[in-house]
């Protein structure tokens, strides 16, 4: 009778572990979708995930903020599978939008916010444009108390920003003020800031702070739709042409009658099916054909 080389067993035995190792390795991959960028998206992702996992235990989804320009890299890179973006890929810099794959899975509203003491509720495009560029200093300006104006603003590289500037700076360079990464950031700090002011999508909007009405009009999901209310923007969320079936299976889920009927609405974000006008890459809105106002 031969004898066993136990070497050799123990040698086998190593090289069938770390194949079946490698295979784990592999599927895990294919069954974990990462996702970074827009904090105004994430609350509605968040959520959406959550449920979803619930249903497919064997997917694993992790949502994280730090702004539509890493969001845009990150995915542009393939360091992560879906880049959350609350602009355009053709309109962030350094970001070749023939790499990516667009899918729009909602729409955010924007709105100016202040702090719980500034007696306004209503503000001209005009004089808030003329408040984010420095024009305006002080709320008696505007008929409220004799009171300095703290501006916030969003960071370099946010959508929320680029999307607010669009529309209301017009091309006009923005003041020079404090300036915050994300939604979460910004609605503390206007709560705890007299005088203070900054903008937030509608998601955010809380009993603590105030948002303004704009030229008389109010900042709500009806008025967006019809671009009565002019601060707006997608949210897209950005793939890779390649991206794995996990990563398109969720993609397809935030698109489905179950999260734009309810969860969208339910998390102050208005559903892509509702609107009645589109916005194209380079900021032209236009109206939808076979939608009546």
């Amino acid at each position: 009778m031969k004898k066993v080389n136990k070497g050799i067993i123990l040698a086998s035995m190593m090289a069938i572990l770390l194949i079946l190792t490698g295979c784990q390795s592999k599927s895990s991959q294919k069954n974990s979708v990462t996702i970074v960028g827009s904090t105004a998206l994430q609350p509605l992702v968040e959520k959406a995930a959550a449920d979803y996992q619930i249903k497919n235990s064997g997917v694993d989804i992790t949502v994280q903020g730090g702004g539509s320009g890493t969001g845009l890299s990150q995915v542009q890179q393939g360091a992560v599978s879906i880049g959350n973006s609350d602009v355009f890929a053709e309109q962030q810099d350094g970001i070749d939008a023939k790499k990516v794959v667009d899918h729009k899975v909602a729409v955010v509203g924007m709105a100016p916010v202040v702090n719980q003491d500034v007696p306004i509720k209503n503000i001209s495009m005009a004089n808030l444009r003329k408040v984010f560029t420095g024009k305006i200093t002080n709320w008696k300006q505007l008929g409220g108390p004799d009171q300095k104006i703290v501006v916030i603003n969003r960071a370099q590289g946010s959508g929320i920003r680029k999307s607010f500037e669009r529309v209301v700076l017009k091309g006009q360079p923005a003041l020079n003020a404090q300036e915050q990464d994300s939604n979460g950031t910004v609605q503390k700090i206007v709560q705890a800031t007299p005088g203070s002011i900054s903008y937030l999508s509608f998601s955010y909007f809380n009993n603590q702070i105030k948002h303004l009405a704009i030229d008389g009009v109010q900042p709500n999901a009806k008025n967006v739709e019809n671009n009565r209310w002019k601060i707006w923007s997608y949210e897209h969320m950005y793939t890779k042409p390649n991206a794995s079936a996990a990563t398109n299976n969720f993609i397809k889920y935030m698109k489905s009658e179950k999260v734009q009927k309810n969860l969208v609405s339910d998390l102050g974000y208005i559903s892509i099916h509702d609107m009645k006008v589109e916005l194209t890459s380079d900021d032209q809105v236009i109206p939808i054909k076979g939608v009546e106002e």
